[in-house]
């Protein structure tokens, strides 16, 4: 009796505890409302500790900035200034995703319980799994890119990524149904959705690119289980007459620092052009931050941030707030603030022929000649390319160590 007691007791103060919670732990699925027909999905967990958690296919994203006020909520990423701002119900959330300097605004609705991410009626009459050639904007001379869809389908689940010449879509969620390829994903910056029919035998793929309510751009693909991207290494190269890089930007305390500092005389350094805004920039500099804690003597890092926050001050608290949640140990320059415009930063270094993407990686040999520029990070959610990319900047920058 005394146990079946202590049982009564715990469930009661559970089930109090539970009611204290101002939202539903458990399951959510928040819709962004691109229009009155397109909405982009996502899925998340509300926690005990009133955190949310966004899942997308094998990542999770830990948000702890969750702020009530009255019948308003504040839900803020970690590293990114994208903030969710609505009113809530205990199993509702109204509102919009907003992002304040670039003026960008989304409607967005989330309720909790257990709910799937695309609603499914049919099952696939199509395999996609494999790699298919892509081009973005194909009818677009000034739009068009290629890339590589990577593709994991099981059953009705797909999960999968584009890689191109600048990075990845990172970790994208979706749906098989019919001939029809459904797939999104929120990081906290951006939210996406890919939409396409599959036709001619299960090899040429038509389809729709929606980045927020604010761009959108057709794409066509097909299957190629050979196809390569452009070496990532031979996009951005120094102009004709240079050899070295030069630089001199302060950090988020104001001191100056240049290649020509002590700090970087006689060792390898490796050159980050960055923005905290940017996902595969977070992806990176996570990596990079893990290989600083235990590199070789002789290799530094730097990043160059260049920011689109408007104000140097606001510059500035972007870049405090990412080195704190990534724990950067190493300096984060300012090198730009007020937009993310590639041709300004190219004119910051003009000894670059262009700066084509962020995050591009530039690494210096102990001499200060510059050795190698790597446009563009394959992150995680690419799978094996991530694992190549890993073991070749180690196996290269040890190797200049060792010169």
């Amino acid at each position: 009796m005394k146990y079946l007691g202590y049982i009564i007791i715990v469930l009661f103060f559970v089930s109090c505890s539970e009611d204290k919670q101002p939202l539903k732990t458990g399951p959510w699925r928040a819709v962004m409302q691109l229009d009155n027909e397109k909405e982009i999905p996502f899925l998340l967990e509300f926690k005990k500790d009133s955190s949310f958690v966004i899942i997308n296919a094998e990542e999770q994203i830990n948000v702890d900035d969750v702020v009530f006020k009255g019948d308003s909520i504040f839900i803020s990423h970690p590293v990114f200034e994208g903030m969710i701002k609505g009113t809530y119900t205990k199993d509702s959330i109204k509102g919009n995703f907003i992002k304040p300097s670039l003026n960008r605004t989304v409607p967005i609705v989330m309720s909790s319980g257990r709910k799937a991410r695309f609603d499914v009626n049919a099952a696939p009459n199509t395999i996609v799994t494999g790699n298919w050639e892509t081009v973005f904007s194909p009818d677009s001379p000034k739009d068009r890119y290629v890339a590589k869809g990577v593709f994991d389908q099981r059953g009705n689940r797909l999960t999968g990524t584009f890689l191109t010449t600048t990075g990845d879509y990172r970790y994208l969620d979706g749906v098989v149904e019919n001939d029809s390829v459904k797939l999104s994903t929120f990081d906290g910056a951006h939210a996406f959705m890919f939409e396409a029919k599959v036709t001619q035998n299960d090899s040429v793929m038509e389809g729709m690119f929606y980045s927020g309510n604010h761009w959108k751009e057709p794409f066509t693909a097909k299957r190629n289980d050979n196809y390569k991207l452009p070496e990532a290494d031979s996009l951005t190269f120094l102009k004709k007459g240079y050899d070295s890089l030069k630089f001199a930007f302060p950090t988020i305390k104001g001191d100056t620092i240049s290649l020509k500092d002590k700090r970087f005389r006689d060792k390898v350094v490796v050159v980050q052009l960055m923005g905290t805004w940017c996902p595969n920039c977070l992806d990176e500099t996570k990596y990079l931050s893990e290989y600083y804690k235990d590199k070789p003597d002789n290799v530094e890092i730097v990043s160059l941030a260049f920011e689109y926050a408007p104000t140097k001050e606001k510059a500035i608290q972007a870049i405090t707030k990412f080195k704190k949640a990534v724990d950067v140990k190493y300096p984060i320059l300012l090198a730009q603030y007020g937009n993310s415009s590639k041709q300004q930063a190219n004119d910051k270094l003009p000894m670059l022929n262009h700066v084509l993407s962020y995050p591009t990686t530039i690494f210096i040999d102990k001499k200060g000649k510059v050795r190698r520029i790597h446009t563009g990070f394959t992150g995680p959610a690419s799978g094996e390319k991530y694992e190549e990319f890993k073991k070749e900047f180690e196996r290269f920058t040890e190797m200049l160590a060792d010169e």
